[in-house]
């Protein structure tokens, strides 16, 4: 069996892996250190969970033992698509470059630039970001990767996922041709096929399993649920989940909730919270100090279930997650493998609940096609009920106010309206009150249209322009005149010159 002793590595990165505790490398290291020690592009696919972090950091820190970095001129970079995962790079960093004197800097959103300005300036060896901050300091100038002599680009599926293949094409084409490039992915879509090609050159291609696939340490499960009504599904969901999550008791240690949008994962963390659950959310929208409180409580125990969008999917590096709860199906089949590597790391045992509706069939079929098998089917907890409360029409109160505020708002014209009967009694008595009421004198009565335009025309006579209609009698009768343009006057004033 292959060890890291084997692997010809730097003894300094070798004890730094010695004090971690690891002795064996798992496939894809063992696969894919060797080429890269040796200088070659490494094209390395493998499924979440398999230890890619260190297939490139090992290698990487061996090889920039020697040369020193130049200030604004990282001599290594490593692409991530999150800023977790960026962050859990960094780590795996410290951990095996700390018998070493290299230099790290991450830049990653939610940090000001001041502070990643000054570690640009110092010169840094492993320079470890996301795509969008990477670009914000190189437009700013603060950033030159002429002196980019090792890329990495680390889970290229999600780079794919999230929009991201436009800006790293763009940052390969800042770097150096000459650079080594290592390549990683779970799965290897056409067009990150197509970058491959394109930026590659001869790549050792190491693929320690099928594309796609799931570990056989997850014991995998689906619980179907049929909404008794449409509009009440999430809230039926819900009571499922913590059902789900009762029935496993304590062998439920720790779990990550996964749902498709970021404001149900909001819903389904104030849902478990008010029943008593410690649960907590993260996603993209969250302040980046926060969802590193969030993960660091995860990370320690304090924290039992963190409910997350697939912002999280990738990069949480923690070995003891006991389950996985998909509460929504995923809409891309590749996102389940992901979803569910979280648990079952490392040669642990790891249980992943999915929870469906017969409205996910399409979404269920294309992730069995995927992973090549059905997954498992199972009963819903013996003691689980709805409550009456998921099964009534949801915001009944609200229905009732909008309809007492239509009602208010109705009020005014409904209180001015006559019924027919009171229409009849009354239309007699106002036809007298008509009648009986004196013809109003000219200066009462309102003026006619015709008499407002006759005066109208009276006074435009009388006047030598055009007036101003509809100002009333009150109007200033100056302001009912015209003015001669200047160049009328000077007309008129040369005439008079003329007849003198």
């Amino acid at each position: 069996m292959t060890k890291f002793t084997d692997l010809k590595l730097d003894p300094k990165v070798l004890s730094a892996i010695a004090d971690a505790g690891y002795e064996t490398p798992t496939p894809i290291q063992a696969g894919a250190i060797p080429p890269a020690l040796e200088g070659k592009d490494v094209l390395g696919i493998a499924q979440t969970g398999t230890g890619k972090t260190a297939s490139f950091t090992l290698p990487m820190i061996t090889m920039l033992a020697k040369g020193r970095a130049r200030a604004r001129m990282p001599r290594s970079l490593v692409l991530c698509p999150t800023r977790e995962l960026a962050a859990q790079v960094a780590e795996n960093f410290d951990i095996y470059a700390k018998n070493t004197k290299l230099t790290k800097a991450l830049l990653i959103g939610g940090v000001s630039f001041g502070e990643q300005d000054k570690l640009i300036d110092r010169g840094v060896d492993v320079l470890i970001a996301t795509p969008g901050r990477l670009l914000d300091h190189f437009e700013r100038g603060k950033l030159l990767l002429t002196g980019v002599q090792i890329m990495v680009v680390d889970e290229a599926d999600r780079m794919l996922d999230m929009g991201f293949i436009p800006d790293i094409e763009r940052i390969f084409q800042l770097t150096p041709f000459t650079r080594q490039t290592l390549f990683f992915s779970a799965t290897m879509a056409p067009e990150i096929e197509r970058i491959t090609n394109t930026f590659l050159h001869a790549p050792a291609r190491i693929e320690v399993a099928r594309q796609a696939t799931t570990s056989e340490t997850i014991t995998q499960k689906l619980v179907q649920i049929t909404p008794t009504r449409r509009d009440q599904a999430a809230k039926q969901k819900r009571e499922l989940l913590r059902a789900l999550i009762r029935a496993e008791g304590e062998t439920c240690t720790n779990a990550i909730i996964f749902c498709n949008r970021k404001s149900d994962v909001d819903i389904v963390a104030k849902s478990l919270k008010a029943h008593g659950l410690n649960a907590a959310p993260i996603h993209g929208d969250l302040d980046q100090s926060q969802r590193m409180r969030t993960l660091d409580a995860f990370r320690d125990g304090s924290l039992q279930l963190l409910i997350a969008s697939d912002v999280a999917a990738r990069g949480l590096d923690i070995p003891a997650v006991s389950h996985v709860f998909n509460f929504d199906v995923p809409s891309h089949a590749e996102d389940y493998v992901h979803r569910i590597g979280r648990t079952g790391r490392a040669g642990r045992k790891g249980t992943a609940f999915t929870i469906a509706t017969p409205a996910d069939d399409k979404y269920l079929s294309a992730i069995e096609s995927l992973v090549k098998q059905q997954i498992p089917r199972t009963e819903t907890p013996e003691d689980f009920t709805l409550s009456e409360a998921a099964q009534r029409p949801p915001r009944d109160r609200d229905e009732k106010e909008r309809s007492s505020s239509r009602s208010r708002s109705r009020g005014g014209r409904d209180r001015n309206r006559r019924s027919p009967a009171e229409e009849t009694a009354v239309a007699p008595a106002a036809a007298a009150t008509e009648a009986a009421q004196p013809e109003p004198r000219r200066e009462d009565r309102p003026e006619r249209k015709e008499e407002r335009r006759d005066r109208g025309s009276h006074r435009r006579d009388r006047d030598s322009g055009p007036s101003v209609v509809g100002m009333g009698e009150h109007v200033p009768d100056f302001i009912l005149r015209s003015f001669r343009t200047t160049a009328s006057t000077k007309q008129d004033d040369t005439e008079k010159a003329d007849e003198h």
